[in-house]
């Protein structure tokens, strides 16, 4: 039997994985969500904690992490195209923290054997994540910048930075670039500066900023930089894999933890809340190259200019992990270049959170995708569910 979008009995047979992930004691509870051509299915099975009775619910909230990155990216095209930033400026104006920049002559140099920057940093190398300082893919930590970065409290991790803006800005602005500006990619702090920038060139928190431009126009209710007292009991509880014992461990609580008290440092790139409707309304958007229903966020070429790549061959093989051979990076998000898997459609965009979310959005196919979990992710691999989750969701495609 088919719904027209979706296969009846491939939606079932969706279920049942995605329940399995459950019942094995995989995720303590799962949230899920397909959507295409109108025709919507939203699933949660388990609980919001290991030990509690509370059950997963469709309005459950997540902290979803990466999934952060892609909004930040639209508050900044926003801004683009009110010109009140440009892509192609230097940010010295509003991050005058990273003016005058020294790159490193190598990567695993001393801190002080540099280079002049060739260039001013700009909003395009942050949001591609090409402005010289991020994730160096070395573990354990063995180059003195990766030291460096510990010690100043902005390696990137899972645990996010709990200073101030200004705080993170002169600390990231005490480093030497690991390359120079648009040369090289290193995942995640870009998206950091690129939400500071959006808050100092628009004259007020980023929080708020996204609130009156993206999440109050698209309905998005339940999304924003922490949980209130009076919705904290539907936040699920994190948890982490103790590699000695292969336990799942309280990573951070419901109640009384990270998230339930506002944030002094709203990450851009990881430091959003958010439900599964919610991430759909703002997939729906992009699908809808920047409008739902009767709003506009962003311009048809805005949203074509963040979902394609922007990087060069050799930038995505520097960072392989990443890529897999069959995506790039265009603004806060990846995007797929060719099918190697029932889910890599060319064109597909978005990207996965290592507290255990994933989404995409599919032009081709008009779909929009979206995993919610509380299990920290713990290897660069996708986990067994997430692979299960987009297989199940591509198999159940009708047409």
């Amino acid at each position: 039997m088919s719904t027209g979008n979706f296969v009846a009995d491939r939606l079932e047979r969706m279920r049942k994985v995605m329940a399995g992930h459950v019942e094995s004691g995989d995720v303590p509870g799962l949230v899920w969500a397909v959507s295409r051509g109108g025709e919507t299915h939203v699933e949660a099975v388990g609980a919001l904690s290991l030990n509690g009775t509370a059950p997963m619910r469709r309005d459950s909230i997540f902290r979803i992490a990466s999934l952060t990155k892609p909004v930040t990216a639209a508050a900044a095209m926003i801004l683009v195209e009110e010109s009140r930033l440009r892509l192609d400026d230097p940010v010295d104006k509003w991050l005058p923290e990273l003016a005058d920049r020294k790159v490193l002559k190598s990567v695993d140099g001393k801190l002080t054997d540099t280079v002049p920057a060739s260039r001013p940093i700009t909003l395009r190398d942050l949001l591609t994540l090409r402005f010289g300082v991020g994730a160096i893919m070395v573990y354990p930590f063995a180059y003195p910048v990766q030291h460096a970065m510990a010690e100043a409290g902005i390696a990137p991790s899972a645990d996010l930075y709990r200073g101030s803006p200004d705080a993170f800005m002169k600390a990231v602005g005490s480093l030497p670039l690991a390359h120079q500006p648009g040369e090289g990619w290193l995942y995640h702090t870009g998206l950091d500066v690129a939400g500071v920038l959006v808050a100092r060139a628009a004259g007020q928190p980023l929080s708020a900023f996204m609130q009156e431009r993206i999440f109050g126009p698209l309905g998005m209710k339940d999304t924003g930089f922490h949980v209130p007292a009076e919705k904290v009991d539907r936040l699920a509880t994190a948890y982490s894999r103790d590699f000695r014992t292969g336990k799942l461990g309280v990573y951070d609580e419901a109640k009384g933890g990270l998230f339930a008290k506002p944030a002094a440092f709203e990450s851009g790139g990881g430091g959003l809340v958010s439900t599964a409707d919610d991430y759909l309304a703002f997939q729906k958007m992009l699908l809808g190259k920047g409008k739902l229903g009767s709003e506009r966020i962003l311009s048809r070429a805005s949203v074509e200019l963040m979902t394609t790549d922007q990087l060069t061959d050799a930038e995505k093989a520097s960072a392989e992990m990443f890529f897999n051979g069959n995506s790039g990076w265009g603004l806060g998000m990846s995007v797929a270049l060719r099918r190697d898997n029932l889910f890599t459609t060319p064109g597909r965009f978005g990207w996965d959170g290592g507290y255990g979310t994933s989404a995409y959005a599919d032009p081709e196919n008009d779909l929009a995708g979206i995993l919610l979990s509380q299990k920290l992710m713990d290897s660069p691999e996708a986990p067994k569910h997430y692979v299960d989750f987009w297989t199940s969701a591509y198999q159940a495609i009708e047409g």
